[in-house]
Parts: C-alpha cells; sequence; structure tokens
C-alpha cells in the first residue's frame, strides 16, 4: 500500500503559520518568517506525520474493537429463549 503524502487546506497551513511564529516568539523569543514556519511544517508532517498517523490509526482501531465488542453484547441481548 502507498503511503500518501500529508496535505493540508490554505487555511490549515496559514493557522499552523501561525502557530508555530506564536511558539517561536514566545518560547525561544526569536522571530520565524512564514516560509520558515512552512518548511517546519513541511518537515514535520514528512518526518513525523508517520508516527502520529500511526497513533490516531491505532487509536481509533482500539476504539473500534470496543464498540464491536458492546454490539456483540447488545445482539445476545436479543436473543429469545427458546422452547423445549
Amino acid at each position: 500500500m502507498t503511503v500518501k503524502e500529508i496535505e493540508f487546506t490554505k487555511d490549515q497551513k496559514e493557522r499552523m503559520v501561525a502557530k508555530i511564529k506564536s511558539y517561536f516568539m514566545d518560547e525561544l523569543q526569536q522571530d520565524i518568517g512564514g516560509f520558515e514556519a512552512e518548511f517546519l511544517i513541511d518537515f514535520f508532517a514528512k518526518e513525523l506525520g508517520p508516527f502520529f498517523y500511526n497513533r490516531g490509526i491505532y487509536d481509533a482501531q482500539q476504539v473500534f474493537l470496543e464498540k464491536a465488542e458492546e454490539v456483540g453484547y447488545v445482539i445476545q441481548e436479543l436473543e429469545q429463549p427458546e422452547g423445549y
């Protein structure tokens, strides 16, 4: 299976750039330009994105398994007694 590159909308990227610029200023007292912030986003998406993506897949799988188990119990409760 081919891994699809992580893509963001223009609005999402603008908000991420603003957050990165704010973080650099607030925490590191460094002014970072929009181009540099976008470069960091692209780097993180490519190099670290798979870790977050895989964790999201794992978490979704766990929720699915829990809900499937609940459905199994609900279905069992629907069983009717069989007369002998």
